[in-house]
């Protein structure tokens, strides 16, 4: 069973998934109102992916001479999501650069430090933006964030904290513009914001580093070769609007 503790505003939402069989997946949530355990269960489920229609990605690219025998082996995959956009920004900022393994310390580390807490299980939320961005730098930096990467999580923390930025309403592409003009976001995080936290799967973090190496793999047959983000856009151009799960199947591909 996961069980993940979210806030609706101030007041907390405690949620747990199971899934009893392959083709079920039950919710639960438990809050103070009706209205936070209905809004709490909703963002889990967009989390997993479960009310998403993918039978026009698997009708068209099933027979995919590139993706196809991972798509038809894997028929359930899905884009792991994170519950909230801004969580997926702020995490796509620690993984800057880094090895994942060392990203994923900062975030416990993070979560541990300025999350809320649930009394009762112990479980915490990931820092809220207004939280984020009252932290000195300095203080990320003893987390073990660059200085430059401590500086554009706060500016981004601020900027939605204070809604000039809004992760959640439908004009994406001019929420994407804001974060760019802050030092230190660049494309690929707001690829993986897209991706990852507004369930746009026609952006393609191009960037990644298992992408490139993919890529180069698959252009050179060279098993060390790294493609570049040019050549990455291109291969997984024909999947549009479905770049984003392409990619996924085209790295669980052997």
């Amino acid at each position: 069973m996961l069980r993940r503790l979210l806030h609706v505003e101030e007041e907390p939402v405690l949620v747990a998934v199971a899934q009893p069989a392959g083709d079920r997946v039950a919710f639960a949530a438990r809050a103070g109102s009706r209205a936070a355990a209905e809004h709490g269960i909703a963002r889990m489920r967009f989390a997993l992916g479960v009310d998403d229609d993918l039978r026009p990605f698997h009708e068209r690219f099933r027979w995919d001479p590139l993706i196809g025998p991972a798509v038809r082996r894997q028929p359930g995959r899905r884009v792991r999501r994170r519950p909230e956009p801004f969580e997926a920004l702020a995490w796509a900022i620690t993984e800057q650069l880094i090895e994942f393994s060392r990203a994923a310390e900062i975030q416990r580390r993070l979560v541990g430090r300025l999350g809320r807490r649930c009394p009762h299980t112990g479980l915490r939320d990931v820092p809220a933006p207004a939280r984020l961005a009252g932290v000195a730098p300095a203080w990320l930096q003893a987390l073990d964030l660059s200085a430059s990467r401590a500086l554009a999580l706060i500016r981004a923390a601020r900027e939605v904290a204070a809604g000039r930025i809004d992760l959640h309403g439908a004009a994406h592409e001019r929420a994407w513009r804001r974060l760019r003009a802050i030092s230190g976001i660049g494309r690929w995080t707001v690829e993986m914001l897209a991706l990852h936290g507004q369930g746009r799967y026609d952006q393609v973090p191009a960037g990644d580093l298992h992408l490139l190496e993919a890529v180069g793999r698959l252009r050179t047959g060279n098993p060390f070769a790294r493609a570049s983000e040019e050549d990455v856009r291109e291969l997984l151009a024909p999947y549009h609007p479905w770049g984003g799960l392409a990619a996924g199947y085209l790295l669980s591909s052997p």
